[in-house]
């Protein structure tokens, strides 16, 4: 009797630390697999309702880019935009697209010409982005994330 109790007590000895050996096992591969995950980029690129989700990821990237600039240009020419004297200049619109797929504008970065000649321009930015049709958010191993954008627009 006393060699099975001695027998007992060594079984939940060695179940107890197998467990918490494959609990700090299981944690070192999730602190492995954290640490490959490339966090500065995504794994799908937001998608318009005419962009394709099997196509590649440069191929949805520019589908994005491309639908994004085309509505941005065409909110642009809607504008009466009156200037004194020709505008070239490249201006660079950060925007946050958030999980849920709402965007928000963060920053617009223009130079000294642009902020001069047209004053209503960041509105109409905002106003572009915000009559933006749906956007599928980006994704991140399958899981909708939010993501930082920088889009350049090209003025002549």
């Amino acid at each position: 009797m006393r060699n099975l109790t001695i027998l007992c007590f060594l079984f939940l000895l060695t179940a107890c630390n197998w467990s918490a050996s494959k609990e700090e096992k299981t944690q070192e591969l999730v602190n492995k697999e954290i640490l490959s995950i490339d966090w500065e980029d995504v794994d799908q690129y937001p998608l318009f309702a005419d962009c394709d989700e099997i196509a590649s990821k440069q191929e949805q990237k520019q589908c994005f880019m491309a639908t994004l600039l085309k509505h941005f240009s065409k909110t642009l020419e809607e504008s009466d935009f009156v200037v004194k004297e020709a505008v070239k200049d490249t201006i660079f619109v950060d925007f946050l697209m958030e999980a849920s797929g709402a965007i928000s504008l963060l920053h617009i970065e223009k130079g000294n010409i642009t902020e001069n000649q047209l004053p209503g321009f960041d509105q109409q930015i905002e106003k572009s982005l915000n009559s933006l049709p749906k956007i599928e958010p980006a994704l991140k191993r399958g899981i909708p994330v939010r993501a930082k954008f920088r889009i350049p627009i090209v003025l002549q």
